[in-house]
């Protein structure tokens, strides 16, 4: 019998299998496609990887804004999605490599839990039966399809989620995004970047969700001058072939064609198949009484003693290095350590060129909750570095602060790199510091992250 079963090896499933086999549990993880799951195979990984030759290519189209002359500049299509092959097989690996370091005995196959004993847990795979005394659910999730005709029937030729879109063997020449949240933006900065004609049809008034008004307003008009065609408060109501039709802002019906449609309107957890009823797993339930998730308190624990959940299964925070932290805190759980899942500094990227990062609250989440805030903001071309690097680049730095104690509360960027930078507000957020005490901390000079400690 094991100590732990992990059933998905996603960020969730292997980060909770090395860290719980480098403490001495026996570990068994299943995984029915890749190790890594969607973020690394199907998701963060390969998208970053085009988006860097994208990147790249942009740097070289206006190299002489730098003073650098490339007389020409092109991309190989095919090459750029070789590359995506090859650093994925690599991480892959790694993970392979991880899990026999940590002893994690990786089986390959879809598990389903087959009953509850005594002492732990039946799980199922392929013609064998495995014991566990603990079991971790972390079977992520999959893209959302809605329910409009020429959807709900299945996916046609002209119709990609994420998933199909990362094997396209050959370059369309114009693209249609269902979706203008953090997974359409990334492909349409892509596939703008590499000449494709790019139209986005999105539901809400703003692009990019819940992340900051102000900043998701200022990357659209970036897209926007660069040529992608954006279709805001707009319903989708039916594809029909490669065309997408929709009614606008004033209900008017209106039609886009692509060679490709991109389905990017967000991801639902992956419950399905794996036996969550044989032993009364309880779900999560949206207003409407629909399941979304599967229900865990801040230690990750189910309803069911010693089963836990972690990652998008849990329907809540569907974000890789969420998943991770989850995991750990089950693991931690398990192992009898104090540990507990806090939301409150989750930051959020969207690799575009520029980069958009934020964590905490929003100027209009603070609002809603009734906080009395001073926001605080600067361009971000008051940072010396950000002007040396970012040759006509526009962005911003937003931090909001709560009036009553100085806390920082929440850090929205649009420039690059913050990415890169954003974990430092992470920090400032989760450890509760003041604007007082951030300004007394020494950041390096010339940097793009002094930016933070300028704009207070």
């Amino acid at each position: 019998m094991f100590d732990l079963a992990i059933i998905g090896g996603g960020p969730g499933g292997y980060v909770a299998a090395g860290k719980a086999g480098a403490a001495g549990l026996s570990v068994v993880l299943f995984e029915k496609k890749e190790l890594g799951g969607v973020c690394l195979n199907e998701g963060c990984i390969p998208t970053k990887t085009l988006l860097y030759s994208a990147k790249v290519l942009d740097y070289a189209k206006h190299a002489d804004r730098y003073g650098v002359t490339v007389p020409e500049s092109a991309i190989d299509f095919g090459a750029i999605f070789k590359r995506k092959v090859k650093v994925v097989k690599k991480l892959v690996g790694g993970i392979k490599v991880q899990m026999r370091n940590a002893q994690v005995e990786v089986v390959s196959g879809e598990a389903v839990i087959a009953g509850r004993e005594a002492d732990g847990f039946r799980i199922a795979c392929g013609d064998k039966t495995y014991e566990a005394r603990n079991l971790l659910i972390c079977s992520g999730s999959e893209a959302a399809i809605p329910p409009i005709p020429g959807l709900r029937e299945g996916l046609g030729d002209a119709v990609v989620t994420n998933r199909e879109i990362l094997s396209l063997e050959s370059q369309p020449e114009r693209l249609v995004v269902i979706g203008g949240g953090v997974i359409g933006m990334e492909f349409a900065s892509f596939f703008q970047s590499i000449g494709m004609q790019v139209t986005v049809i999105e539901m809400l008034p703003k692009i990019l969700g819940p992340m900051d008004l102000e900043i998701s307003n200022m990357l659209q008009a970036q897209y926007a001058k660069k040529g992608v065609d954006f279709h805001l408060n707009c319903k989708v109501v039916a594809v029909e072939g490669n065309e997408v039709v929709y009614e606008d802002a004033e209900g008017q019906t209106c039609r886009a064609a692509g060679d490709k449609i991109l389905v990017s309107v967000g991801r639902r957890a992956q419950l399905q198949g794996l036996g969550l009823e044989t032993i009364g797993v309880e779900l999560a339930l949206n207003p409407a009484g629909r399941p979304y998730g599967i229900k865990v308190d801040e230690k990750m624990r189910t309803n069911v003693p010693g089963v836990y959940a972690a990652g998008d299964v849990t329907g809540f925070s569907m974000l890789a290095h969420t998943a991770s932290r989850e995991g750990e805190v089950a693991v931690n759980t398990i192992l009898g350590k104090e540990d507990r899942m806090s939301y409150q500094a989750i930051p959020g990227v969207v690799y575009t060129n520029p980069e958009v990062a934020g964590v905490g609250l929003t100027e209009a989440e603070a609002q809603q909750k009734g906080l009395d805030v001073e926001v605080k903001k600067l361009p971000m071309a008051y940072s010396g570095r950000f002007v040396a690097e970012n040759e006509r680049g526009d962005g911003l730095c937003k931090v909001i602060l709560d009036k009553a104690t100085g806390k920082v509360l929440g850090v929205h960027m649009l420039g690059n790199p913050c990415s890169e930078i954003i974990y430092g507000a992470c920090i400032a957020i989760e450890k509760g510091l003041t604007e007082e005490a951030l300004k007394t901390v020494v950041f390096p000079h010339p940097s793009v992250s002094e930016i933070l400690k300028e704009t207070l």
